[in-house]
């Protein structure tokens, strides 16, 4: 069972382990689907969610046995600074799990231009959506998109806005399926590899500018997810565990809270250094 090769315990102490795993789980994906329904009249079209889906499925067992031992630190560590650097080490171990989906999803978009639209098209048609709403057909048929940013209040706010909003998806995930948040995390994934390849001109020798291009600001933006999906579980779990009137119970509520709190926040800093600081460099 690949849940059984890496311990979450484990990963704590060695988060950097977690770009591999997820790497290697992104890439067994992309080869599965498309070995498995390339071929398929009907599923053919829908490759580019399988894709999410299989990755959701490789990952679920570690994402959710990790939310599970940030629960139980919730109880036993009452020390709010040592509580917060565990959860610290759990959302690291997640970025590198995120940061080996996009490295995978990126390369296999840059070096396999004929397959992007079989298992991008669903990304494609979401990124140019965002970036070219009233171009939109325009912009699929040559996979491109302008470079050029909106600065002001108004731009600010609809990232801002756009950013909470799959916050509180990844807060819902996480509280109904546990470890559920992982399908927006990985879908983000896919997303941010899309624009990584249009931004690179599929070119492996743009990558690592396209790349800093989305993670000057893609990093926070992507902390703060993991942040509030491990707060959504944390809750999920608690709600099973403890009863309403148990001090445990609403100690456990109280971390969550603080954990959205600081999501909130890091979403702020992201959005401010999305609008201001990313186009002074790109």
């Amino acid at each position: 069972m690949l849940e059984m090769l890496l311990n979450p315990k484990k990963a704590e102490r060695r988060p950097w382990e977690l770009f591999f795993v997820g790497f290697f789980y992104a890439s067994a994906s992309l080869l599965l689907v498309n070995w498995l329904f390339s071929g398929n009249p009907i599923f053919s079209k829908h490759m580019s969610i399988l894709v999410i889906t299989f990755t959701v499925m490789l990952s679920l067992p570690f994402v959710f046995y990790t939310i599970r031992i940030e629960e139980e630190r919730d109880v036993f560590e009452q020390s709010k600074l040592s509580l917060l650097k565990g959860h610290g080490r759990a959302v690291s171990t997640f970025l590198w799990l995120f940061l080996g989906f996009l490295i995978s999803f990126s390369l296999f978009y840059i070096l396999f231009p004929s397959a992007v639209g079989s298992n991008f098209q669903t990304q494609i048609e979401q990124y140019c959506s965002i970036n070219m709403p009233f171009r939109f057909k325009e912009c699929i048929s040559n996979a491109l998109v302008t470079n050029a940013l909106s600065v002001g209040g108004g731009r600010i706010l609809d990232i801002l806005v756009n950013n909470l909003y799959v916050m509180l998806f990844c807060i819902i995930f996480s509280l109904v399926f546990g470890a559920g948040a992982i399908f927006i995390l990985a879908w983000n994934a896919t997303v941010i590899a899309t624009a990584i390849g249009i931004f690179a001109h599929s070119s492996v020798i743009n990558m690592p500018s396209a790349i800093m291009r989305y993670m000057i600001h893609g990093l926070p933006e992507i902390a703060a997810y993991f942040t509030a999906a491990l707060a959504g579980g944390i809750i999920s779990i608690g709600l099973i565990r403890y009863n309403v009137r148990d001090s445990k119970f609403w100690s456990t509520m109280a971390d969550s809270l603080n954990l959205i709190l600081i999501s909130i926040a890091i979403l702020i800093i992201a959005a401010v250094i999305e609008i201001f600081i990313t186009p002074r460099f790109f």
